[in-house]
């Protein structure tokens, strides 16, 4: 029951936090000018959401950790029992400063305390949410290296986080636009065409940064293709690989069929702009499916013991 609560708490974790960088990330790329108001307030409400989720979802993955640690849940509520998890391990360490972090993006986020033009802002809160995902790789497996290897681990483990967040968090305030533009009778307030383009492009970086720091990671975690076969860690890993193979796929789709064929259509060159956007919207909403289950995927993961050496 402990290991279960653990692997809830972590994807609960994991999924705010993707989604906060995600679409923190977002109007740095997106945009050819200013954001929206509207879609400003709109991904402003997300953020605010997305950060109190941190939050909550980090105090409950400490809970369950010592829980974990303790193999009772009554350690909880034991003081020296917390004394010893929060001062004597790198997991307790890596998550207090990971808790202030959350409450510092908590607060930039709900209330502003200094006054910024809006592009100041995005920047601000860009890097506060790249801090608090990279930071995730203090929590994991990375931290058994030592020296240079744990070095090179952490930073290939950060720089996956960041691609992930960037590619999945960034899928939902690209539904929302997509939605409002499906919606609308009168000129749509953004170029949908090329926030698409800007998307994809973007998408291109991540996903070679997560093929490669993957790759990495592979070699600290399962150190050969028979582990990759033969053990549980390995047989999960290679789900989540499939699973990206199908969110790259569904990418893949969306950048060479269906965006071409929308931008044919607004020209009027072919089709019904009606259906391809249609397709467009429920690729989207599968890649965020599959995305979800990779963070479900990783959330057992870092629950489980390394393939290497089994």
């Amino acid at each position: 029951m402990i290991d279960l609560a653990l692997v809830v708490a972590r994807l609960l974790h994991y999924a705010a936090v993707t989604t906060l960088a995600g679409v923190a990330f977002f109007p740095l790329y997106a945009y050819a000018a200013a954001e929206p108001k509207q879609l400003f307030s709109r991904r402003q409400a997300v953020l605010l959401s997305a950060a109190v989720a941190a939050l909550v979802s980090g105090l409950l993955w400490f809970a369950c950790s010592v829980a974990n640690m303790s193999g009772t849940w009554a350690s909880i509520a034991d003081q020296e029992v917390l004394w010893t998890v929060l001062n004597e391990t790198t997991f307790g360490s890596v998550w207090m400063a990971r808790m202030l972090l959350a409450v510092v993006v908590l607060g930039v986020t709900a209330v502003p305390l200094f006054r910024t033009a809006r592009a100041g802002r995005h920047l601000v809160m860009a890097v506060l949410a790249a801090m608090f995902l990279a930071s995730l790789a203090g929590t994991g497996h990375a931290q058994i290296e030592e020296g240079w290897n744990g070095l090179v681990h952490v930073g290939s483990d950060a720089a996956h986080l960041l691609a992930a967040g960037a590619w999945l968090g960034g899928l939902l305030p690209l539904s929302f636009i997509l939605l409002d533009y499906s919606r609308s009778d009168s000129k749509p307030i953004v170029d949908v065409d090329r926030i698409l383009l800007r998307f994809s492009s973007m998408g291109y970086f991540a996903v070679a940064t997560l093929i490669a720091s993957g790759l990495v990671n592979c070699c600290f975690l399962v150190g050969s293709v028979s582990s990759l076969l033969t053990t549980p860690y390995g047989q999960i890993l290679l789900g989540k690989i499939a699973l990206f193979a199908a969110m790259l796929a569904l990418a893949a789709a969306n950048r060479f069929w269906l965006v071409p064929r929308m931008i044919d259509t607004r020209a009027g060159r072919s089709g019904e702009q009606a259906v391809w956007l249609g397709r467009l919207r429920n690729h989207v909403l599968g890649e965020q499916f599959l995305g979800l289950m990779i963070l479900l995927a990783v959330s057992v993961l870092g629950a489980m013991r390394p393939a290497i050496g089994q």
